[in-house]
């Protein structure tokens, strides 16, 4: 993509994550939004000859568009948001769906626990003209004080199950009074039905499905919708 402004500073960021990650952007088309999302093109060069499966835990997760963020960007921009309604996505990785919540006029506010992280999320944020983003580190153990949210989104957050409890202490904290939680994952994750029934205790949780076809394959994304009980 050619018609992209950066900073001079914006651009010494771009040239590192290019030499130490493979990145460069690419167009992330949903509903009537045509944007610009910095991304790992390489992913080889990126594992440095390990083997993804031998250690799950050290699996770059953030690197990847993972279908269930395409759908999550999808339900985003399909979905009414308030103008200026604030918007936290957890564990964000590339943060597809939070850049299309901005795009719909929300304040949001994208988050993940390393640095490089969030130099992709600000640099998609610049590419696409979007000022009413920030990214942040948050860490879940440790989680900062900020202002509540009227929405909380993630994509495939849920691969520890260590993470759960943590999670529902980031809820509670940061979910403003009638704010709503959404939740995408592979419908595959083991992992997902245990959190929701841990879930059950404080949250009402409504669930639908979602096809998503990619190449020649088909992927069944479960989309969770929780709010708090009375």
């Amino acid at each position: 993509m050619t018609d992209i402004t950066l900073s001079s500073e914006e651009k010494k960021i771009l040239a590192r994550l290019k030499a130490e990650y493979r990145a460069d952007f690419d167009r992330f088309k949903v509903r009537d939004l045509d944007l610009a999302l910095l991304q790992v093109t390489d992913l080889e060069f990126l594992l440095k000859g390990r083997d993804p499966f031998a250690d799950v835990a050290a699996f770059p997760f953030w690197s990847r568009l993972w279908e269930a963020a395409m759908v999550l960007a999808d339900f985003l921009a399909s979905t009414p948001i308030k103008a200026g309604a604030r918007v936290l996505e957890l564990g964000a990785g590339l943060g597809a769906p939070g850049l299309v919540a901005a795009a719909r006029g929300a304040r949001v506010t994208l988050s993940d626990y390393e640095p490089h992280i969030l130099d992709f999320q600000r640099l998609s944020a610049v590419a696409n003209g979007l000022d009413n983003l920030e990214a942040r580190l948050i860490d879940w153990h440790k989680p900062p004080e900020l202002p509540p949210f009227e929405m909380i989104v993630g994509a495939e957050i849920l691969f520890r199950e260590e993470f759960f409890a943590p999670l529902m202490t980031i809820f509670r904290k940061y979910l403003a009074p009638g704010g709503e939680i959404f939740l995408a994952h592979d419908a595959s994750r083991k992992s997902l039905p245990v959190f929701l029934k841990a879930a059950e205790k404080d949250f009402d949780i409504a669930i639908s499905q979602r096809r998503f076809h990619k190449d020649d394959s088909e992927v069944m994304i479960v989309l969770s919708r929780l709010t708090p009980k009375s």
